[in-house]
């Protein structure tokens, strides 16, 4: 996976050298020379760039990156407008980064989906989440079990949950199910809003969109989560 990551913060350095380690190609970005000093020898490129610079943004190579994080932290004015010029040139997955609740409001009227805030998702969190394709959220219960909230894989959508089989071939066990609702904000603007179902029976139809929440091993939840590339 190849990612660019923009701010080399505490949150967004550490981040950056996590993936780095995990065997992945990351770019990282800041304006402060002292920030690129310490992550460029353990980063796999560190560049002194702003990103709020449209023509400085179009050097870099995104129609080759995964996903493009903007981990700027202070500076609210410069995470929207650095989002805004990733969005302009149409970066194919951007994770924002929301310092407070106005801040992710502006992030999702930019059309920024996925967001992240430091007081709650930690770089090692975020990195590991990464490192699982498919996965939308993710918590760890252990160095083996992990709970994660994924999309539910084409092959099963119009299937039941026992037709499925999903723990007797993958031994994971089903949560809970959660559909993605839009809902307005306090300023009139669409949000996506999870509605949890709670406990699921057997009977259940799988439906194209739904988002499983499932528990058990990493490698059987990988295992699993490789279908949705099939």
């Amino acid at each position: 996976m190849k990612y660019i990551i923009v701010g080399m913060g505490n949150f967004g350095g550490y981040l950056a050298i996590q993936l780095t380690e995990m065997g992945h190609e990351v770019v990282g970005i800041d304006t402060r020379e002292s920030k690129i000093d310490f992550v460029k020898d353990r980063v796999t490129h560190a560049v002194l760039l702003d990103a709020t610079d449209l023509q400085a943004v179009k050097t870099l190579p995104i129609k080759d990156t995964d996903v493009v994080i903007i981990a700027i932290g202070e500076d609210v004015g410069a995470s929207i407008m650095s989002t805004a010029m990733f969005k302009q040139l149409k970066a194919k997955r951007i994770i924002g980064r929301a310092i407070n609740n106005l801040h992710e409001t502006v992030l999702r009227a930019i059309g920024i989906e996925e967001i992240i805030h430091p007081e709650e998702e930690t770089a090692d969190r975020l990195a590991k989440r990464l490192e699982m394709k498919g996965v939308i959220d993710s918590l760890e219960i252990s160095d083996e079990y992990n709970i994660v909230e994924a999309k539910v894989p084409k092959r099963f959508v119009g299937m039941t949950v026992s037709e499925s089989n999903i723990r007797r071939e993958f031994f994971l066990n089903i949560m809970t199910i959660i559909r993605l609702e839009e809902r307005k904000n306090l300023i009139g603007l669409p949000v996506p809003h999870k509605n949890v179902l709670g406990v699921i029976n057997a009977d259940y139809t799988f439906k194209d969109g739904d988002l499983l929440l499932l528990f058990g091993k990493l490698k059987h939840l990988q295992e699993f989560l490789n279908l949705s590339e099939d």
